[in-house]
């Protein structure tokens, strides 16, 4: 059975802030990983699995079970490593990145894998069987719901995006491998909302609504239907637009370690989370990270007033302190002119 052609990521009517997110992260995902909230059908999902089919095919080191970048010799796994030191260099092979969903009833061990402590400790060798994390290394993690996932796991998710690795722990015996993804989580704020010291671990966030302009509307069924009566000619009409915003994210990709940002404008986001009253030193930082990349995609070796208007844009409104009753909203225009 011929398997449908994904909806293109360029199809999708509106919600520029989230199709923004998600490009940022993609392009570093050391950012890491995006919030959606959302009511139901505003194309939370479409989106992120449209994002992992617009993306070309990558390098992987061929048979490796985390799919090593071979240009990145640092972040190789172990099995990797010895390979590459036994033999000098490492077979390659292409793959696509991927879209792995983790289900809200996953348990820590199906998510970070197992170690066999018995072999450990009897024949001294160690025995990892990998888990999901290991599947999302240089893919998309996908977690619908996430408001709804125990604590303790997003914890450990929220960790594993931030550090590029994952390191299992048990009796003494430790494992790690790299885990190096694009976390996207998305929820509906009427089901539940998450703890606000997760919440603050993830770069950006965004909320997305339906459009509420009608011709918008009839835009998007009118798009759908075509897409459903012939998805191959859909695609097809929008493969030149696809091709044009790969190149972009991948020349992001490529100049994103060449961009810098001024000391003063450093010195201006700095004084803006003063100003804001937001707690820690973890928005400051994203806010810079998230301009660099934000420049990088546009193109400019150095970041200007408006990549760091964007940044804020998607780095701090879930990070602003709320009290009772209240529902934290910035107002935009101190925000602006504390940057300029």
């Amino acid at each position: 059975m011929k398997r449908k052609a994904v909806y293109p990521f360029t199809a999708i009517v509106g919600q520029e802030e989230m199709k923004l997110a998600l490009i940022l992260n993609v392009i570093n995902p050391s950012l890491g990983g995006v919030l959606i909230k959302g009511e139901k059908g505003t194309a939370k999902s479409t989106a992120v699995r449209a994002l992992a089919a617009l993306l070309p095919a990558m390098q992987a080191a061929k048979g490796c079970r985390y799919h090593c970048n071979p240009a990145l010799p640092n972040l190789l796994c172990d099995e990797c490593r010895k390979k590459l030191s036994d033999a000098g260099s490492l077979a390659t092979e292409e793959i696509q990145m991927r879209v792995i969903e983790l289900p809200v009833s996953a348990t820590e061990d199906r998510v970070v894998g197992t170690l066999d402590i018995e072999m450990a400790i009897q024949q001294g060798r160690k025995r990892f069987e990998p888990g999901i994390l290991a599947d999302a290394n240089r893919n998309i993690l996908y977690v619908d719901e996430i408001n709804l996932l125990e604590d303790h796991i997003v914890d450990v998710l929220l960790d594993s995006a931030a550090m590029g690795v994952n390191t299992v722990e048990r009796e003494g015996v430790s494992y790690a491998h790299p885990a190096r993804f694009v976390l996207v989580g998305t929820m509906n704020p009427e089901e539940g909302d998450i703890r606000p010291q997760l919440l603050d671990r993830f770069a950006l966030s965004v909320t997305v609504v339906g459009e509420h302009e009608p011709a918008n509307r009839v835009e998007v069924i009118q798009r759908r239907l075509s897409y459903e009566k012939d998805a191959d000619a859909f695609c097809t009409s929008y493969a030149s637009a696809q091709q044009k915003l790969a190149q972009q994210i991948t020349a992001a990709q490529a100049m994103l370690d060449t961009v810098t940002i001024p000391d003063e404008q450093v010195a201006k986001v700095a004084a803006m989370a003063i100003e804001l009253g937001v707690d820690g030193h973890r928005a400051d930082i994203t806010v810079i990270k998230t301009a660099l990349t934000h420049a990088a995609f546009f193109g400019r070796q150095e970041v200007s007033v408006e990549d760091l208007k964007a940044a804020a844009h998607l780095a701090l409104p879930h990070r602003m302190r709320r009290r009772p009753f209240e529902d934290g909203e910035l107002d935009w225009s101190q925000v602006e002119s504390l940057l300029v």
